[in-house]
């Protein structure tokens, strides 16, 4: 049996629920409701994710960046991790969940 076929198949949806588990420090709720991740695709073992932060001066973001790097590496079938930081199209609070922004009083 080849290697590849050893590893258990994960899929972006897997990717996308442990992501859900990090939060930006200063906002009481997770990356992926913030709308702070743009993409995640899955090739056999690897994962690449695209992200942002809520400003380019954010002071944990190489926290977020390693903890989503780290959780994302202890799903099973997954070998490699790349994520990159994109301020094209720039965070706004829009892009968050409507349960982020009702979490937040924005309604």
């Amino acid at each position: 049996m080849s290697e590849a076929t050893e590893r258990p198949e994960v899929s972006e949806g897997d990717v996308m629920e442990v992501l859900g588990d990090i939060y930006d420090p200063e906002i009481p709720i997770d990356i992926v409701n913030l709308g702070l991740v743009y993409r995640v695709a899955v090739e056999g073992s690897h994962v690449d994710i695209d992200m942002t932060m809520t400003s380019p001066g954010c002071p944990a973001a190489t926290q977020i960046v390693a903890e989503a790097k780290y959780l994302v590496e202890e799903l099973d079938g997954v070998s490699e991790v790349n994520i990159e930081i994109v301020w094209d199209p720039p965070w706004d609070p829009g892009k968050m969940s409507e349960a982020a922004k009702e979490s937040l009083g924005m309604f």
